[in-house]
């Protein structure tokens, strides 16, 4: 018989995943155990945390800086603190420094204004304030000058009508050392949140006037001298810090330490430690 005539017989096995008894359904159930061990492992830490080191992670695997580059130190390897924060830190009033677009200033005076905010917020060590008002506490670089700015959070206010509450004047006994270290001139500014509709007659306007005027006669109290203080200007509800008009967290006043180029050097004297 010739076989190169013979049929060719090809078997191919069919290899199928084994039903029940198969392993794809292991890889899948090793997959969903790593994920929840991952969430647990994110609940844990979010639980053994605190705020700050929340924070210090936050801005360690986060390039982008605000004033200055991301500070370290504090005990243990998430006891890092940092003397900025975004802008939803500060909304949400945790403290902190966001920078703004800065155009025509020097390096000389960017590192003045940066050292009073770091110094304040506690960049490299403790903060002159404690942690309950530092949450009340937002700080940024501006065109302007440096703003120091302090507000309401729910049931903790700045002001009882338009008298300072010692919350408040806790806020201006902390910051006026720093404030002290430099003559430059300064500038406070006054926001409210906005009304009810129902208000029968509407006092934002006064009541920012008159919350920054009482901030202007504090100052001085706080060993911070009147003479310095080029303008006093209340803004009612127009500015808001939040996008609710009537959150409370628009109510809040500004100390703006002023560039020489916004307002030149005008007081010699020395500021009453």
């Amino acid at each position: 018989m010739d076989n190169s005539k013979r049929p060719i017989i090809i078997k191919k096995k069919k290899v199928v995943g084994g039903g029940h008894h198969g392993g794809a359904w292991k890889v899948a159930y090793a997959d969903f155990v790593t994920a929840m061990m991952a969430f647990f492992m994110l609940m844990w830490l979010l639980n053994a945390t605190s705020e700050q080191q929340r924070k210090g992670l936050a801005d360690y695997f986060s390039p982008t800086v605000a004033l200055s580059t991301t500070s370290g130190g504090g005990d243990g390897a998430m006891g890092g603190r940092s003397a900025h924060a975004d802008s939803t830190m500060v909304q949400i009033g945790r403290g902190g420094i966001t920078s703004s677009e800065k155009h025509g200033t020097t390096e000389q005076e960017d590192a003045e204004l940066e050292a009073i905010a770091a110094s304040v917020m506690g960049k490299g060590g403790d903060s002159l304030l404690d942690e309950a008002i530092l949450r009340h506490v937002a700080i940024r670089l501006t065109d302007e000058g440096l703003v120091l700015e302090f507000f309401d959070l729910p049931g903790s206010p700045l002001f009882e009508g338009t008298t300072p509450t010692p919350l408040l004047r806790a806020l201006l006994a902390a910051v006026a050392g720093e404030i002290r270290q430099t003559p430059k001139a300064i500038s406070i500014e006054a926001y409210t949140a906005a009304e009810p509709l129902v208000t029968r007659k509407p006092r934002a306007w006064e009541v920012s006037s008159e919350r920054a005027h009482a901030l202007r006669r504090a100052l001085p109290a706080a060993g911070v001298s009147d003479a310095r203080i080029v303008r006093v200007t209340g803004h009612a509800d127009r500015r808001p810090a939040v996008a609710e008009p009537t959150a409370v967290r628009n109510n809040r006043v500004e100390i703006v330490v002023l560039r020489d180029r916004v307002a030149p050097r005008r007081y010699a004297g020395p500021d009453r430690e």
